[in-house]
């Protein structure tokens, strides 16, 4: 190779860990719209169906606090070549393995996302130093992007071969970055834990540090959001006289605008002397949206686009916090591992506490009041996470 190459080959390198971003949501965001297709046809009930959405949030909050020791054992390139090709595996297998296939791959889809979602911060962190929040605007682009993209087309790709075969669609684009990446993994040098780096930040539990909290509370608000809104939003707004059809477009806007507000929010969080004004800018949207849905429902286009603009913009927040504030690459995959497990295990929760409190009082307004309040608290914590 010669030196022309190897320069080449070092400057792109650190771009492919976007490509992985791509694969880090398509084998959830299918699964939704293809359940009333594959429910039936396997058996399942609405419970086992919402089981089924939440498996791999659970998933997410039991392997996140692991990761980083898989990663400090075989370096984090080859920790995410191994999670890619388990990735592509279980999702090309989950539909055609029976129901007990299909639960213990969407267990292992969710193990192997987890391991990106962990890692990737910790990337950045070292390859983009300088530009940690926008390059945490580009992956997350690249995360949202896929994960609308997948929930469009899930359907149509169903209505012309099966469910089957458009559940185990997206294995193509995993095993194609798993072989863009797996150069990149060979190449990079597995850990050397036995050497001691003079330079390296004391090694301080994470679990111990207030900050790492905050962040926790953070993620864990913002997730709980999200994904009581992608849930629920249809139903809540078919529920006020929006047609099904409408209701699914106005969903892929709601995932779709994350992209917009991920990519604009990056220059709001380097606007004053810390992080404060991008936290609470990147939180207050989804405080109005919810205001909106309860006080005014006619205008839910408005709050729609206003609540996407909002989710995004929230997950570059906390994605690029834990960036900010892990002091080195190993301390960022633990600060990450924390905050992801423990905010995903209440993302799981919020969806399943909607919808029994909906059955419970007979009324989606509970539930919007209680995720209302949710989001007040996020905007509280936002400008606490915020400081310096």
């Amino acid at each position: 190779m010669s030196t022309t190459e190897r320069t080449l080959v070092r400057t792109l390198a650190p771009a492919t860990v976007f490509l992985v971003a791509l694969c880090l949501r398509p084998a959830l965001t299918a699964v939704g719209p293809l359940l009333p297709q594959l429910g039936p046809d396997l058996g399942l009930g609405e419970g086992a169906q919402g089981l089924l959405g939440t498996l791999p949030l659970l998933a997410f909050a039991a392997a996140s606090p692991l990761v980083h020791r898989l990663s400090e054992r075989t370096g984090p390139e080859r920790a995410i070549l191994a999670a890619l090709l388990a990735l592509g595996v279980a999702t090309l297998a989950r539909p055609f393995t029976g129901t007990a296939g299909l639960w213990l791959a969407t267990a292992v889809i969710g193990v192997a996302i987890a391991v990106g979602n962990v890692l990737v911060p910790a990337l950045v962190k070292r390859d983009f130093a300088r530009r940690v929040s926008l390059a945490t605007g580009v992956y997350t682009a690249c995360i949202v992007g896929a994960a609308a993209t997948a929930s469009a087309l899930a359907v149509p790709l169903a209505d012309a071969t099966s469910w089957r075969v458009a559940l185990a669609s997206s294995a193509g684009l995993v095993v194609l970055v798993a072989a863009v990446w797996a150069p990149r993994a060979w190449r990079a040098r597995p850990p050397a834990s036995h050497v001691v780096d003079p330079h390296a930040a004391p090694v301080t539990s994470v679990w111990r540090q207030g900050t790492a909290w905050w962040l926790t509370a953070f993620m864990g608000l913002q997730s709980t959001v999200f994904y009581v809104l992608v849930t629920w939003l249809p139903t809540v707004e078919v529920t006020q006289g929006v047609t099904a059809t409408t209701a699914g477009v106005h969903l892929f806007v709601y995932q779709g605008l994350g992209i917009v507000g991920g990519l604009v929010v990056p220059a709001l969080l380097h606007r004053g002397p810390d992080e404060r004004l991008g936290a609470v800018a990147a939180s207050a949207p989804a405080l109005v949206a919810l205001l909106g849905l309860l006080l005014a429902p006619d205008l839910v286009v408005l709050w729609v686009v206003v609540a996407g603009l909002g989710q995004g913009a929230a997950l570059v927040v906390a994605l690029s916090l834990v960036a900010l504030r892990g002091r080195d690459q190993r301390e960022t995959a633990r600060l990450s591992g924390m905050a992801q497990s423990l905010g995903y295990l209440l993302a799981a929760a919020g969806p399943v506490a909607a919808g029994v409190l909906t059955e419970a009082t007979g009324s989606w307004r509970p539930a919007l009041l209680v995720l209302t309040a949710l989001a007040a608290v996020q905007v509280g914590v936002a400008w606490r996470v915020g400081r310096a």
